[in-house]
């Protein structure tokens, strides 16, 4: 039982006690003011009947027992209504209480049907992407050039350039200029924009150089060009 509905019980009680007093004495009250009616209401009608008129009192017909009988009913129709409002607001707040649980559901349920559908699209990007190049550094470097529309002659020129320029070497550093990588770019950061780990690995590495050499000498034999007449590129 709630705080609340024992306060209200609480107060109806102390009034039933306090009314059933008060109808108590109201009833005594009411017998002895009955008695001197009477007694008057006998003088009244001996009066009357020297003067030829018949009067008679009212009768009250209901006694205190019957009072407090009659009290009683109100009070617990009153409390039955008390148990019924509080019934139907535990209802609507059970309702409210679903009906929030439901929309929590449905909100979970279209998060992961989303996360799902972001799934499927990663994995048929992943399916369309071209295989990564595997092997040495040299038959990585091979297998990419058709990535930039160059023939497999152009391996001839690109394979002494960085042979040059870092011995095909992942961690090569030049002490001087501070080169990085097998394409000795300068500076190596510059190679993050082809992957995180352009540090240590060699395809990062290649695909930046490919699309430095593409970018500025069009070819890696132009590339291996200039390197062969001004002896860096």
């Amino acid at each position: 039982m709630s705080a609340k509905r024992a306060k209200r019980i609480g107060f109806t009680a102390v009034g039933t006690l306090a009314l059933a007093g008060a109808v108590s004495a109201t009833a005594l009250s009411a017998g002895t003011a009955a008695a001197s009616a009477s007694t008057a209401g006998a003088n009244v009608t001996v009066a009357g009947s020297h003067q030829g008129v018949a009067t008679a009192p009212e009768a009250d017909t209901m006694d205190a027992a019957q009072r407090v009988v009659q009290f009683d009913h109100v009070r617990f129709g009153l409390q039955h209504q008390i148990d019924l409002a509080d019934a139907k607001a535990a209802a609507v707040k059970a309702a409210g209480a679903k009906a929030a649980a439901a929309k929590a559901a449905a909100k979970a349920a279209a998060a992961k049907a989303a996360a799902a559908k972001a799934a499927a699209q990663t994995r048929t990007v992943a399916a369309q992407r071209p295989s990564e190049p595997s092997g040495s550094p040299q038959q990585v470097a091979e297998q990419m050039l058709g990535q930039f529309d160059w023939s497999g002659s152009q391996f001839s020129c690109l394979q002494p350039l960085w042979e040059r320029e870092s011995g095909w070497s992942v961690t090569a550093e030049n002490p001087s200029s501070g080169a990085y990588g097998i394409p000795q770019a300068l500076s190596g950061s510059l190679m993050a924009s082809a992957g995180p780990d352009w540090q240590t690995d060699a395809a990062t590495q290649i695909r930046w150089g490919l699309t430095y050499i593409q970018g500025r000498y069009g070819s890696p034999c132009g590339a291996w060009a200039h390197e062969e007449a001004d002896g860096w590129y």
